[in-house]
């Protein structure tokens, strides 16, 4: 069973701090690889600061450190980068709201004109979250009507999809990648000190952001041919959690027991 972080300082003052999406990456790899990287960050806790850049919802994140034996992170971008917030077992996920407060108003009340717009749309099958600053949809890639990504540029806001599989509108400007740089700033975290780790293309503001980063080896296609030219980031052979651990390796971010 994990536990939440103890300590009283704040990230900036951790030797490394890792800032990972979830699905493929941080809960990708083999069970053991996973528990090896688990096990390593909760014994450095007072070293190692955990950062969750996802695109699930804060009820999602909350289960998955509850029920499944997954480290609580410090802090989560979330809502593929339309949530920042602050984690704790006692409170769940807790947005900042001064930090949210450009993203809010870029969106305003947009999702019932989005849903409507979108209803019936070849190919996407709305997704039952009740988001407070996202639209997103399932992809059926089969019927898939792609008008839909006009549809939401006209609109005025920002389409993305990712693993070919789901369909997200986000406010224009806003994805993993700026909301990640907007929490490390107002944390006081040296960028340098920061490992951004992903695998589908909805990571990719978030790798290209300009700090250190990692593609795990089990990255989707599309995402290995946009951030090849990278020079901060590494493409790893290992995949998901083994994917992680080689990139803190090569770029020697902290300390690893032999074999890890």
């Amino acid at each position: 069973m994990t536990t939440a972080p103890t300590h009283s300082d704040g990230l900036h003052t951790r030797k490394f701090v890792l800032a990972t999406d979830l699905d493929g990456t941080f809960l990708g790899g083999s069970d053991a690889e996973r528990a090896r990287l688990y096990d390593w960050i909760e014994a450095n806790r007072d070293t190692v600061g955990l950062i969750f850049v996802t695109g699930r919802d804060p009820k999602f994140i909350g289960d998955l450190c509850r029920d499944r034996g997954v480290p609580w992170p410090d802090y989560a971008v979330g809502d593929v980068g339309t949530t920042i917030a602050t984690v704790s077992p006692e409170t769940g996920v807790a947005p900042i709201e001064h930090l949210e407060a450009e993203i809010a108003a870029q969106w305003g009340n947009a999702g019932d004109t989005v849903r409507a717009r979108l209803d019936g749309h070849p190919g996407l099958t709305l997704q039952p979250t009740d988001f407070r600053y996202r639209v997103s949809y399932d992809i059926d890639a089969d019927s898939f009507d792609a008008s839909a990504w006009d549809i939401v540029l006209e609109m005025g806001f920002q389409p993305l999809i990712s693993d070919n599989k789901f369909f997200d509108v986000l406010p224009d400007g806003v994805s993993k990648g700026p909301s990640l740089r907007r929490l490390v700033a107002h944390l006081a975290i040296q960028p340098e000190r920061v490992l951004c780790a992903g695998d589908t293309l909805n990571d990719l503001s978030m790798l290209e952001c300009g700090l250190p980063a990692v593609a795990v080896g089990n990255s989707e296609p599309e995402l290995v041919k946009r951030v090849a030219h990278l020079e901060h980031l590494h493409m790893a052979q290992a995949h998901g959690a083994a994917g992680i651990l080689e990139a803190i390796r090569v770029f020697n971010m902290h300390d690893l027991p032999e074999g890890y």
